[in-house]
């Protein structure tokens, strides 16, 4: 039996980073089992769905990395799609819906009340057999003795989710459906739908849900619940992926970074976690940092040249070798690439702005004549580089008899705007000469 199972959100705001991870259990087990992973999106409610939350959907998954083998290719829901078993919206499969409403009608398991469709459920208990919660059994509650049947069709037309989901799960052939927790008191009713039409279903493997580091459930407004925080601040993807993994899973050795590539080998349902994960942003924010620190030098490249332009910085007016090099004082320097802007930005433009607490602290009077002394020196060095740079700056402090600190503040916050960032005689090398020396211009004018 080859492997199909679904990521089948709603697009009614946002990626929730629950859903993500849930997209990237079942992409992993695809992945791992060389099944099929398919898209689908659950946009039956008109009042809540948006074109913009699917683009959301859509861009998320891309950014996470994880490629669906069937679904749509764009967010419009009549446009195209790849696979055999569309449309793969929901909004376009309502005849599916309507043929299997009227095969219940026809055969008693379903029936008008009114002006609705209610399915009529069975009154012995049902198993689930699941892979990861194990066997549940579900007995009726006290008040669905009285009446178990349930809405598949609203009086407005309407189905309901159960219905779309097990129709949908049954004609696309899903074998797994891997999804949170919090689905598991539904499943007895898909269990009895898929019966009713005659079909055996899927396996079902319910993960854990998310909760913030304090235990209390993970809603929309909770820090961080939103994936596109984590596009908009500066994470890398692969960090991202790499935490997810960890949310519910666990492989044997205990390792916490690992690439794709490792998981994918040795992922499977069995090893999903019962208890409930913690979400802790401050480990991710550390494992970002690692993997920025051991990134790849073009991989690195792209994402600072992303974050920089995303803050309206445009490295494409300097020669390629020069952002190389600027870029290179930065590695393993920041967590977030979000910080890259305020932390290096200075590389890129020409007008930089000085931190009011550092000028007021080192553009002081008495430092004038040293930073004016020390141009003068600079304006004399050839070559320009950083040995030379520190050994003369090192040289005019000792014939002012002063440390070398009391030269190296003002000096960067002329050419940085800051107090901090990255070495000092390296990034006036990056700069050149002439840069540096305008930049000290301009600060030896500020200083009056």
């Amino acid at each position: 039996m080859k492997v199909r199972v679904r990521f089948a959100p709603s697009p009614t705001g946002f990626l929730h980073i629950g859903g993500a991870r849930t997209a990237l259990f079942n992409w992993l087990y695809a992945r791992h089992t060389g099944g099929t992973f398919i898209l689908r999106i659950e946009d039956t409610d008109v009042a809540r769905n948006t074109q913009e939350a699917v683009d959301v959907i859509l861009n998320g998954l891309r950014w996470l990395g994880l490629d669906w083998d069937e679904g749509p290719v764009s967010g419009d829901a009549t446009g195209a799609s790849k696979g055999d078993y569309g449309p793969y919206f929901q909004s376009q499969r309502k005849e599916n819906y309507q043929r299997r409403v009227e095969a219940l009608l026809s055969h008693g398991l379903a029936y008008e009340h009114e002006g609705a469709i209610k399915f009529k459920m069975p009154r012995e208990p049902i198993v689930i057999p699941d892979v990861v919660v194990g066997n549940v059994r579900r007995e009726l509650t006290d008040r669905e003795q009285q009446d178990p049947d349930f809405v598949i069709v609203r009086s407005d037309g309407q189905p309901v989710f159960h219905l779309v989901n097990v129709v949908d799960d049954l004609e696309m052939n899903i074998t797994h459906v891997i999804r949170g927790e919090d689905h598991l008191s539904n499943t007895a009713k898909h269990i009895a739908l898929f019966r009713a039409f005659g079909i055996e279903p899927p396996m079902y493997a319910h993960i854990p849900l998310i909760l913030n580091i304090d235990g209390t459930k993970m809603s929309k407004r909770d820090k961080g619940a939103s994936l596109t925080t984590y596009m908009t601040d500066g994470y890398a993807p692969e960090a991202v992926v790499n935490y997810l993994c960890l949310l519910g899973w666990s492989p044997k050795n205990n390792r916490e970074k690992m690439s794709v590539k490792e998981v994918i080998e040795i992922f499977d349902l069995p090893q999903i976690l019962r208890h409930n994960a913690r979400f802790d942003l401050t480990k991710l924010t550390w494992l970002n940092g690692e993997y920025i620190r051991e990134m790849k030098d073009d991989r690195f490249y792209e994402l600072s040249i992303h974050a920089l332009s995303g803050a309206g910085l445009d490295t494409h007016k300097f020669e390629p070798s020069y952002v190389k090099a600027a870029l290179d004082t930065c590695k393993g320097k920041f967590k977030l690439f979000g910080e890259l802007p305020g932390y290096a930005g200075f590389y890129f433009k020409d007008d930089i702005t000085y931190d009011p607490e550092a000028a007021t602290r080192d553009f002081t009077a008495e430092n004038k004549g040293r930073l004016l002394k020390l141009r003068e020196a600079f304006a004399r060095l050839d070559p320009f580089d950083h040995e030379h740079i520190g050994a003369t700056l090192s040289g005019v402090a000792k014939e002012l008899g002063v440390k070398t600190g009391i030269l190296v503040h003002p000096t960067r916050l002329a050419c940085c705007g800051a107090a901090a960032g990255p070495s000092l005689y390296h990034l006036l090398a990056i700069l050149g000469k002439e840069r540096a020396l305008q930049r000290i211009d301009r600060a030896l004018d500020k200083m009056g």
